[in-house]
């Protein structure tokens, strides 16, 4: 199995107050994921963080090889959420993987 955590932080130019919306379309929409590209186990988005957090939400998945992690990363169900709802909002993106 392989972990894919990814961290985000949110542009100067987002407003607070848009903030929560945003995350909750991301949420709707990269949860909405599951089931719906191959090799993709579980997928949970976390926005409600402790405030020592360095960033503003984070993306914990799992896949079933590294090599469905790389389909994933190139699905276009992933590149159409990621397009709409992830990058035009955020910058500083971090990314962490690794195999149990």
């Amino acid at each position: 199995m392989v972990k894919h955590i990814v961290m985000w932080r949110f542009k100067e130019s987002v407003n607070k107050e848009e903030q929560p919306a945003l995350k909750q379309d991301m949420k709707e929409h990269l949860e909405g994921l599951q089931g719906q590209i191959p090799g993709l186990l579980k997928l949970e988005f976390k926005a409600d963080l402790l405030s020592k957090s360095t960033h503003d939400m984070a993306l914990v998945s799992e896949f079933e090889s590294a090599k469905d992690l790389a389909n994933y990363s190139s699905h276009p169900k992933h590149v159409a959420v990621a397009d709409t709802y992830v990058r035009p909002f955020v910058y500083d993106r971090s990314c962490l993987d690794y195999e149990e």
